[in-house]
């Protein structure tokens, strides 16, 4: 791929940046879901106690803007366009835009770790739904590859937990146990998919790289048709098991801050860890660390500079 006629779409899911958006960025999420209104006003409550908005596109913002830096200082300047499924700048704006540029390649690098049709198919359709809409205007887009278990993700994550761990009183610090979240999906995806299997690699390199033997999984944020069997144990069951102890939560399936850290982890789930005794502190999200950038530049300079195979549309 020529780097002149190439460009790079960071994909996400999208957030509200103001209060005045939770209700419609709710809703655009639902549309087709058949969720209830009270559900959905019970969120935007969930938004209202963690601020009133999500800070996941200001995050992306800023990915996209050192990554452009990145590339830029080792000789790569393409166009970087973020792109959303839900909220804008949405994926048919920025595919606009880079075709508007006469873009005729784009790598696409989707910010979720861990891979399954919820976290990467239905961005993949939802590109490929954009791209109709352009039509023959439309770039091709090809994605890198997995960077779960990359070193710079564990570096970048590992960075976070340490960071974390100097909130907690110095003489719990050593015996800290370390407790590893991802979204829950429902157990028939997470079949078809090495979901639980990524995570897994991911919590056990960074647990590897701080030379810690304590740790565990567990699944947040389940949603969805109570009957139906989702990924276990619960981020609560897990919380209730460690009773008395002190405890790090690594979000190490979310690359940026959102809602599902800043009420369901920093809110619930610690109001809960009080009531049990637990200490606990959470190590953010790796959001623009440097690592993470850098990780995001290298996959992508490999892509541009035809490392990669045919293109996916």
């Amino acid at each position: 791929m020529s780097p002149n006629t190439a460009g790079i779409l960071l994909i996400g899911f999208g957030g509200p940046a103001s209060p005045g958006e939770v209700r419609p960025f709710l809703r655009a999420v639902a549309r087709g879901r058949n969720i209830p209104e009270a559900r959905l006003e019970e969120v935007a409550h969930h938004y209202e106690l963690a601020g009133g908005y999500s800070p996941y596109n200001e995050t992306v913002l800023r990915q996209a803007a050192a990554l452009r830096e990145t590339l830029a200082r080792s000789g790569l300047r393409v166009p970087v366009h973020v792109g959303m499924r839900n909220w804008p700048p949405l994926l048919g704006e920025a595919l606009e835009q880079l075709a508007r540029n006469d873009v005729r390649r784009v790598v696409g690098f989707v910010l979720a770790p861990h891979r399954c049709e919820a976290s990467f198919e239905r961005y993949v359709a939802s590109v490929n739904a954009a791209r109709k809409e352009l039509g023959e205007r439309a770039p091709e887009v090809e994605y890198t590859g997995g960077w779960h278990d990359h070193p710079l993700f564990i570096e970048a994550v590992a960075a976070q937990v340490q960071h974390a761990m100097e909130k907690l009183p110095e003489a719990e610090r050593a015996g800290a146990h370390l407790l590893f979240s991802a979204h829950s999906i429902p157990q028939a995806m997470a079949a078809g998919s090495t979901y639980a299997d990524e995570f897994k690699m991911s919590a056990s390199m960074v647990a590897a790289a701080l030379k810690r033997t304590s740790w565990s999984l567990a699944y947040q944020s389940r949603s969805g048709d109570p009957r139906e069997p989702w990924l276990e144990p619960k981020i609560e069951h897990a919380i209730e098991s460690l009773a008395g102890s002190a405890v790090i939560v690594v979000p190490v399936g979310f690359v940026c801050e959102n809602v599902e850290l800043l009420y369901d982890l920093d809110i619930e789930i610690a109001a809960l860890a009080r009531s049990r005794g637990v200490t606990m502190v959470r190590a953010r999200a790796v959001n623009d660390d440097p690592r993470f950038v850098e990780m995001m530049a290298a996959m992508i300079s490999a892509r541009l500079d035809g490392a990669a195979g045919p293109a996916t549309s």
